[in-house]
């Protein structure tokens, strides 16, 4: 008899185990099912069986997720780009193969897939060497390139566009401000929200004549979609596996450099680590092949889309959804010393 293993944080459902390692005899019988509480928006699973250890993916449908397609082209698409980028020494876990030649198994009008289980762990970037930074730059400058190798004929329409309005933060800042300050009884992360949003709007009052303009065709390229510490396994110093290809998409290509080192190198005060962030960028441009002038423009329009995020209160105060909560400190700091240290920022990514 198989186990299903649970923590006492919600969990998703148990999946059709049995009905899924049935289409992967090679697989193996099944002993175990815990479901991981990484991450935010997906449902996986760590699978026992009498053959080894695997890791099962739910994908979420279009009604789950506000952002990431779940339809089955979509699906297809991700795990065809993976099997090639490992074919190029990419180091990805592409899905394994079933019976039938697929790579994704619909039960119950559900998606699945199956993949090898990758021993590694999550490093942020306090954990990372400069050496280590100056590798981390190489290998997602390495997915661009190999990207734009595997998908080239393969060009849906790009995921991203337009600036935000500031008169559209404004609206959303008062909203939110009204939110914060109805709750009862307020605590701690309801204060600091408050004086964040009051701050926040200060900032763009001043600057919401930097509104970046919408960014050229050249510049957009084949992207991960959504490369961060959770979505990166190392064992020891070396990365062994990025993970979770469902915003695999058509982005402008420097914003993804520059949007992960915003996350991997944030200290808890809001301030990134500069001289991590110098080495990452300058072997990001050498691998990717890009130019000072497309990191300075990327550079521009992530400072401007966090100067007018607020993902997590949304998340919190309209969708009563805390899991992010913890983020809210330094993220939000973030914006604000980045604003200040616009120009240091800035050179980091581009001498």
């Amino acid at each position: 008899m198989w186990r299903v293993l649970r923590s006492s944080v919600t969990l998703p459902p148990v999946p059709p185990i049995g009905e899924v390692l049935r289409r992967y005899p090679d697989a193996g019988e099944p002993l175990a099912c815990e479901p991981l509480n990484k991450g935010l928006l997906n449902h996986g699973y760590r699978v026992s069986t009498t053959r080894g250890s695997y890791f099962l993916k739910h994908h979420l449908d279009k009604h789950h997720l506000d952002d990431a397609s779940g339809d089955h082209a979509t699906i297809v698409r991700q795990h065809r780009a993976t099997q090639q980028l490992h074919s190029l020494g990419v180091p990805v876990a592409p899905p394994l193969v079933d019976t039938e030649g697929d790579t994704v198994s619909v039960i119950g009008g559900q998606r699945y897939a199956l993949h090898r289980w990758v021993d590694g762990l999550h490093r942020d970037g306090t954990q990372l060497t400069t050496a280590q930074s100056r590798r981390l730059g190489t290998l997602l400058g390495t997915v661009h390139t190999g990207l734009a190798q595997v998908m080239g004929a393969d060009q849906p329409s790009p995921v991203r566009g337009r600036s935000p309005d500031p008169a559209d933060t404004f609206a959303l800042i008062d909203d939110l401000l009204e939110a914060a300050r109805r709750t009862g009884p307020r605590d701690a992360f309801d204060e600091l929200a408050v004086h964040r949003l009051v701050e926040r709007r200060v900032l763009l009052e001043r600057h919401a004549h930097r509104r970046p303009p919408t960014p050229g065709v050249s510049a957009r390229g084949w992207v991960h979609g959504d490369f961060h510490p959770l979505n990166l396994l190392y064992r020891d110093a070396d990365p062994v596996a990025i993970v979770d290809w469902d915003r695999l998409g058509v982005q402008p290509r420097a914003e993804e450099a520059v949007r992960a080192a915003a996350i991997f190198f944030v200290r808890p005060d809001g301030r990134l680590a500069l001289e991590k962030v110098r080495a990452y960028a300058r072997a990001y441009r050498r691998s990717a092949g890009a130019g000072a002038a497309e990191l300075a423009a990327a550079v521009h329009r992530v400072w401007w889309e966090r100067l007018n995020d607020f993902w997590i209160l949304r998340w919190r105060y309209r969708l009563h959804d805390r899991r992010a909560d913890p983020q809210f400190p330094a993220v939000s700091a973030l914006a604000v010393w980045w604003t200040r240290e616009y120009e240091a920022v800035g050179e980091a990514f581009t001498e």
